[in-house]
């Protein structure tokens, strides 16, 4: 049984924002200040879990929103990786509609050696933002090039030397620098049964989200057809005396960065895209995830992996939205949860 935690470092607000053309200089400049909060707490976060017994540390990846403030998760891995010295440390996910798979397998490799192994890549489709058209690679490969770009990153990973002819990629053969003998586990983001028969064909294990319970990850890992692969669940972890407690800490914070977080989601074609209720979706996660008292927590990681037989989960602890909160959820998490989790499998 493996437990880890997953990061997204979100900027909190201390304050409702203002429309970006009526921002002061002292409005940007808090966001600036923000920014760095969020990455050193991300980091602190990542201390904290090794030092509470967690098994791994997973990092999201966004671009222009302040849900997360990481725009490259192997950037921010490789700090983590030096300055922590057990835990492995993963991306959940790095985009690959908006990279060349090559760049990102150079990166994955790089962090493989220079850490002993303890490096993981996620990867994953990403989705039809404005993300596209900043980096230049557009709808086309979001929609369609997402099969390719797995199969060359898998293809250089694996590889002493490559030459690639694609339909997005192609390239004369060149040497495989630097080579890790021993390539990181590939996992793939599965949100559709599209992209879970994607990651079948190709023997990789699957990254499910937090916006389903345990009978819908049960039914995809069924659709997969492999249980054995080492798939990965997330969830929202929040502990307290009290579920009560716990469910009201996150009724009141986490809408408060959520829904200015969730605006950063701009399609690049302008397409209609619902919005979000920040308090429903709040309200959603404490139905779905361990988010009570230490049992209630245990009870429901246990339910988890009794009913989807996946072994390894994944906790995103800062819904309470404040470095202190946070850590005394990793804490509490790592004394309180973990332990009697492992016990039970």
């Amino acid at each position: 049984m493996r437990l880890g935690i997953f990061l997204l470092a979100a900027r909190f607000p201390d304050r409702p924002p203002a429309p970006t053309h009526h921002r002061s200089k002292d409005e940007l400049r808090s966001n600036a200040n923000g920014d760095a909060a969020a990455l050193a707490r991300t980091v602190e976060a990542a201390v904290a879990a090794e030092r509470a017994g967690f098994d791994d540390v997973w990092l999201a990846e966004h671009h222009f929103m302040s849900y997360g403030v990481v725009p490259s998760a192997t950037v921010l891995a490789g700090h983590i990786l030096a300055t922590t010295t057990r835990v492995d440390v993963g991306t959940a996910v790095s985009v690959l509609s908006t990279q060349h798979p090559v760049a990102l397998a150079e990166q994955a490799a790089m962090l493989s050696l220079l850490s002993g192994g303890r490096f993981r890549l996620g990867v994953g489709r990403g989705g039809p933002w404005r993300d596209l058209e900043v980096f230049g690679t557009g709808l086309p490969r979001y929609e369609h090039g997402l099969a390719e770009s797995l199969d060359l990153l898998l293809a250089w990973l694996r590889s002493d030397r490559l030459a690639w002819s694609g339909e997005h990629f192609r390239f004369r053969e060149v040497p495989v620098v630097p080579r890790a003998p021993v390539p990181p586990q590939v996992t793939v983001a599965c949100t559709s049964p599209a992209t879970e028969t994607l990651a079948a064909r190709r023997g990789l294990p699957m990254l499910l989200g937090m916006h389903v319970g345990p009978d819908e990850k049960a039914a995809a890992v069924a659709r997969h057809g492999d249980p054995s692969l080492p798939h990965i669940s997330t969830h929202v972890a929040q502990v307290a005396d009290t579920r009560e407690e716990a469910v009201t800490t996150l009724m009141d914070e986490m809408p408060r960065w959520l829904g200015p977080g969730l605006e950063g989601y701009v399609a690049v074609d302008d397409r209609p895209r619902p919005s979000r209720d920040p308090v429903a979706y709040t309200r959603l996660m404490c139905d779905l995830h361990p988010v009570g008292s230490p049992d209630d927590c245990v009870e429901s990681l246990v339910t988890t992996a009794e009913r989807t037989g996946i072994r390894h989960l994944i906790l995103l602890v800062e819904a309470a939205g404040s470095r202190t909160a946070t850590l005394e959820n990793i804490a509490r998490l790592g004394a309180d949860v973990l332990p009697k989790v492992r016990a039970a499998m």
